[in-house]
């Protein structure tokens, strides 16, 4: 597996905009569902999702911040990102974040009630496309 940079995989993923975020819930399983990064692509190693504070996301990264993200995208491009996860609620961050396609989900924008804003920071992204494949450890 060749060892590429992250500047190397940012330009990989930039047109990725759905993931898959997996944690892990209280009773030791795994739970996924599917998240937008509302176009917020310029990847350095974190990604931001939005979510609401009484969702099953929070409860479980406030259990157990380690999660992965699964990316697909064109040219059979598949990427992984294993990390740990934040939850900020501090609304200055979650505005530099804040994109208006959001309002389709958050009715109130930025000032919705329990609206909370998940960064995962990667410490290990691979990537797989047709017979390429890379990692980047962080």
């Amino acid at each position: 597996m060749a060892e590429i940079t992250l500047k190397d995989m940012a330009a990989k993923m930039a047109k990725l905009d759905i993931a898959l975020l997996t944690t892990h819930t209280s009773r030791g399983q795994l739970s996924t569902r599917p998240m937008s990064n509302n176009g917020d692509v310029e990847y350095d190693g974190d990604s931001y999702y939005f979510t609401y504070e009484g969702s099953r996301t929070v409860r479980d990264i406030s259990e157990n911040a380690h999660v992965s993200l699964g990316f697909a995208g064109p040219d059979w491009l598949y990427v992984t990102v294993v990390g740990l996860a934040t939850l900020i609620r501090q609304k200055a961050t979650m505005v530099k974040h804040w994109n208006p396609d959001l309002d389709r989900w958050f009715a109130q924008g930025i000032d919705t009630p329990g609206l909370v804003l998940v960064r995962v920071t990667a410490k290990r992204i691979k990537y797989w496309q047709g017979e390429d494949q890379g990692e980047v450890t962080l």
